[in-house]
């Protein structure tokens, strides 16, 4: 009874003090990862109130590592990495590499041993994934060039990540003092293989069928459980049955996911989950910190904000200006991977678990990331303000910015019926290509198979819209009417789009001022059915045209007047 209070109130309170500061931290326009790391500062052990049970906090943050490391994989696409390879793989293994050099030096200088010394330069040349396409996306550039480095680059950071959290427990762990290392890491890699192998034979034909069984029923709680199963199931499998950690198969299991057809649903149906688990483990993190540190260690704070904030952006600026890429590129990319996160706590909780870190690098990289990621939208935001003051320096006269003559073109329809296929052959034929937006899995298939752009999945989640290309996008046609789904899908679109231009459909009048609050443009069914009647039964009277058409715009005002 009383372990079920404990969980109640740990869950209570995290998730409380999450909400409020990430909240306050989201208004100041910062991460709210940091407002999640404060609440598990405010709810742990070494500030006055109310505290978290340790324990549980960690038992569910075991869950949401395995949540976020599915999320990694879902999102892990090859075609990306082999786009950019030429300056993300590069880049991120000399960057890395003096990350953790750097590392190395500081933490030597502190008295620590060489093995903490490497896994904490490991922990901080790694950037967080959740804070760079925040900072991208919020700049419009996730999906322009500079995105495309700039996540590829963490991408290839991800992945060697991944590898070291294999190699540690099989160096580290119980076994590592029975052998020699290069034993023990064949041994574990030799598993890995092995799980490998399985994982994308076994499971890469049979989770499509899985999740292709479970979309047939139209059910949404039953696509969402069925996700989380897998992640869940495929990392506990990894680890009993192949002796690796269960990140690695929940990793694994979200590759497989994001290979399929179901990549995107997955991503914008069963992912809030994930965060919510994700929340926990940052909140855990945050319960680790002492904020009497920084006074004890300003020290090795600043020498480690140092690294990330300094010593890895200007590694990251000269390695692609040395590529011969465009100087804003270079101090995007740089600036954008100029912080820490989800990974590097991974990482120092491998670490602690096998006692290489000492207790004092958890509130190190807490501390750092805290002022690594308050920061990093803030810096960012002021690449162009440089840029333009370096073309002024050069007296280059100012780049055109894009606009619908120049590259910012396209629109989006949402659903395919016989509303949508009237618009999609119009645009077509007056030459635009629209994408198309369509929770039916076949005629998304049967689009592609045409050479339509076609995107699976709901509008309601900005990862389907940004998908479609919403960003560059002028103009978003709903041909769905749903209301409650068409409000939401145009909220989205225009946080992301605030210049879209969004035309609705919706079934009846008292729709319509709910679809103009949102910013849309609506045609209500009820409106033009009565307008359509009306026509023809004028021009059967004999009515002439002009009457007609001022009939027509007499109960068209009527039925849909200007709001005031």
């Amino acid at each position: 009874m009383q372990h079920q209070t404990d969980l109640i109130l740990t869950l209570t309170g995290a998730f409380a003090a999450a909400l409020i500061l990430g909240s306050l931290t989201h208004r100041l326009r910062l991460s709210p990862i940091v407002g999640y790391v404060l609440a598990g500062i405010v709810v742990g052990p070494y500030t006055p109130g109310y505290t978290a049970h340790k324990g549980i906090a960690d038992q569910l943050a075991e869950v949401g590592v395995i949540l976020l490391m599915f999320g990694v994989g879902l999102q892990f696409h090859f075609k990306e990495l082999l786009a950019v390879r030429k300056v993300a793989i590069p880049g991120a293994v000399a960057q890395s590499a003096l990350a953790t050099v750097l590392g190395v030096v500081v933490t030597t200088w502190f008295g620590w041993t060489l093995s903490a010394g490497v896994l904490f330069g490991l922990a901080i040349s790694v950037a967080s994934t959740v804070v760079l396409l925040r900072v991208l996306s919020d700049n419009g550039e996730l999906h322009q060039p500079t995105g495309h480095v700039a996540v590829g680059w963490l991408v290839v950071e991800d992945l060697f990540t991944v590898l070291v959290l294999v190699a540690i427990p099989a160096l580290f762990g119980a076994q590592a003092g029975t052998q020699s290392a290069g034993v023990t890491l064949g041994f574990a890699l030799l598993k890995v293989a092995a799980l490998l192998v399985f994982t994308f034979t076994v499971g890469g034909r049979l989770v499509p069928k899985i999740l292709e069984l479970i979309a047939s029923t139209k059910s949404r709680e039953l696509f969402t459980l069925s996700v989380l199963t897998l992640a869940l199931g495929l990392g506990v499998g990894a680890a009993k049955l192949f002796g690796v950690s269960m990140a690695l198969g929940a990793f694994l299991a979200g590759m497989i996911v994001g290979r399929s057809e179901f990549s995107l649903r997955a991503a914008s149906e069963a992912l809030p989950m994930r965060d919510a688990f994700a929340v926990l483990f940052f909140v855990s993190v945050g319960m680790l910190f002492n904020p009497r540190f920084v006074l004890e260690r300003p020290g090795l704070i600043a020498a480690t904000l140092a690294i990330v904030m300094i010593g890895k952006p200007l590694a990251a600026i000269a390695i692609v200006l040395l590529l011969k890429y465009p100087t804003k590129m270079a101090l995007s990319v740089g600036i954008a991977l100029a912080q820490i996160g989800e990974f590097s706590f991974i990482l120092a909780s491998v670490g602690r678990e096998l006692d290489i870190l000492p207790p004092e690098a958890s509130s190190t990289l807490v501390a750092t990331s805290i002022f690594s990621i308050s920061l990093n939208p803030l810096f960012y935001r002021l690449v162009p303000r440089f840029e333009a003051w370096r073309l002024r320096r050069q007296s280059r006269p100012d780049l055109p910015r894009p606009d619908a003559e120049s590259g910012r073109h396209g629109a989006i329809v949402v659903g395919y019926g016989p509303v949508g296929q009237t618009v999609t052959r119009l645009l077509t034929h007056n030459g635009i290509q629209p994408t198309i937006v369509e929770m039916n899995l076949e005629t998304v298939r049967a689009l592609k198979a045409q050479g339509i752009p076609a995107v699976y999945g709901d509008a309601n989640r900005p990862e389907v819209l940004a998908e479609a290309g919403i960003e560059r996008a002028v103009s978003l046609i709903l041909s769905a009417p749903t209301e409650a789904l068409t409000v939401d899908a145009i909220r989205q679109a225009n946080s992301l789009n605030p210049h879209l231009l969004v035309v609705a459909r919706c079934s009846y009048l008292r729709e319509v001022p709910a679809l103009r609050k949102a910013g849309a443009i609506p045609f209500a069914g009820e409106a033009e059915v009565a307008l359509a009647i009306t026509g023809f039964i004028l021009q059967n009277l004999g009515a002439p045209q002009d009457l007609i058409d001022s009939e027509r715009q007499r109960i068209h005002a009527d039925l849909l007047p200007e709001p005031s």
